[in-house]
């Protein structure tokens, strides 16, 4: 099992980072990437330790693996499965929302389904996924995903915009392979991951064929870039003023391939608008790995909540009414997503693979709710902690020099808890709230797994059983007549 010194190890292999105009010449030399590099870290060293119960025998290899990217085969490995990605999730408290094991998740379905990789032209890339798998699982891989078109237009697709390859695409076949020119979006810890999966989960159209690719390429591949958005962990005064922040800020990154070689058994999908689309839905990758998304977003609610119960403990308001409604409320919202993740993995079946999928009504009721699920939350924190989190120190220094900090344990402090208890709370509430960080995983969370009106009208209505619903409906008012009494 790889470690966390391992993993560390690799990321100074010359990948192209660049952030405010230059390159970084060692991602884990730079401010904005080793504090979530070394989380990460602590993330493969829990795997890696047996007691934690993250490990398996792997059918594929007959080695070690990590459970989280197992292909579970029974129910009991489906449970397995969710125990391991809850460790990973309760480490972070949730704030890392692209762990490896998520675009994991995806490969692993992927490589119970080779059959879905065959190419009508020729050419078979079961054998490219099964044996990319055995790699995962092999190396305990950091896999990250670039599945979104770049935002040029969202009224056409790729072939519609003005400007030739401005999406991720194929320009030339050669003996070797493919050769890639374009961007795509959005590398979510693209910067500190080993490899990146790359394709379209949009709907294409015919036209679209040079953009209907699936592939991994290694981050360090020569002609690929990645534009970092603005990292938010170089502005932090301490860990103490950013609790979150100074751990978990995952950088975001936009890819550019100029002209990228993809060799041939990196391939996945080569060309094919259908075969774009069932990758994603006719294995089985985008409920495994959604749900494992939503355990990880289980665990984030169970935390901001937390936060939320310790406020009104401290302000010596969880006695009253309307506090504990606002409560009752938070835990209801959050009750619901974890009784979703749990009613998905009680009611899953084996499909004809015989990989035991999560039930879809399930997880696409609790996806569709998401975004706004989380905005609510946020704002019942909001309202719970009210001036609090304006009144705060300017920094840890207040706390700490002799010129403010008298004063600072003295006004900044509630009955039996001291002010460095109460600034620390509140300062982790901000970082929920108020701070970029906490901005950017609102919109985050809003568009997990897409644009609000795709996930509700695309997943959760498509995978409602509304055919049973409506024909209980017609047997009822079939029973009576006009004349009934």
């Amino acid at each position: 099992m790889r470690t966390g010194a391992e993993y560390l190890a690799s990321l100074n292999d010359g990948r192209t980072v660049l952030v405010d105009g230059e390159k970084v010449d060692n991602v884990l030399e730079h401010p904005a990437f080793a504090p979530v590099a070394h989380t990460i870290a602590e993330m493969f060293d829990l795997a890696a330790d047996e007691t934690n119960g993250m490990q398996y025998t792997a059918p594929e290899t007959g080695s070690t693996a990590n459970k989280v990217f197992g292909i579970p085969r029974s129910r009991d490995e489906l449970a397995d499965r969710r125990a391991a990605i809850e460790t990973w999730a309760q480490h972070t408290h949730g704030w890392i929302g692209r762990s490896p094991d998520h675009v994991g998740t995806f490969l692993a379905a992927f490589a119970a389904h080779p059959e879905m990789f065959a190419n009508d032209g020729g050419r078979d890339f079961g054998a490219n996924v099964s044996d990319y798998y055995k790699r995962l699982l092999n190396e305990n891989l950091y896999v990250s995903y670039a599945i979104i078109p770049p935002q040029v237009s969202r009224a056409t697709t790729a072939s519609g915009w003005e400007g030739e390859y401005l999406q991720a695409g194929v320009v030339e076949e050669t003996a070797d392979g493919l050769i890639i020119r374009g961007s795509q979006m959005l590398a979510t810890g693209g910067a500190i991951a080993d490899e990146i999966f790359v394709s379209c989960i949009k709907p294409l159209g015919p036209d679209d064929t040079d953009f209907a690719v699936g592939f991994v390429v290694p981050t360090n591949a020569a002609g690929l870039k990645q534009y970092v958005r603005r990292p938010y962990i170089p502005a932090v005064t301490s860990g103490f003023d950013y609790p979150l922040t100074s751990r978990y800020d995952e950088p975001d990154s936009l890819l550019v391939f100029d002209d990228v070689l993809i060799p041939w058994d990196r391939v996945f999908v080569d060309r094919d608008t259908t075969g774009v689309r069932r990758q994603f839905f006719d294995t089985g990758a985008h409920v495994l790995g959604n749900w494992q998304a939503q355990i990880r977003f289980a665990t984030k609610l169970q935390f901001i909540a937390g936060v939320a119960r310790r406020v009104t403990q401290v302000n010596g308001v969880d006695k009253i009414p309307s506090v504990q409604e606002k409560l009752g409320e938070l835990a209801a919202l959050v009750s619901g997503v974890q009784s979703a993740v749990l009613a998905a993995e009680y009611t899953a079946e084996p499909d004809d693979a015989g990989m035991w999928l999560p039930g879809k009504a399930a997880l696409y009721g609790s996806m569709g709710l998401q975004s706004e699920i989380y905005p609510r939350v946020i704002a019942i924190l909001r309202d719970l902690v009210g001036g609090g989190v304006l009144q705060l120190p300017s920094s840890v220094k207040d706390l700490t020099s002799p010129l403010t900090a008298p004063d600072i344990q003295r006004y900044v402090q509630s009955p039996g808890v001291p002010a460095e208890e109460r600034v620390k709370l509140f300062k982790l509430a901000w970082d929920i709230i108020g701070s970029e960080f906490a901005g950017r995983h609102q919109q985050y969370e809003m568009f997990y797994a897409g644009a609000p009106f795709v996930v509700k009208g695309a997943y959760t209505y498509r995978n409602y059983d509304y055919d049973s619903a409506v024909q209980k409906v017609v047997q009822f008012t079939d029973n009576y007549k006009i004349d009934s009494e």
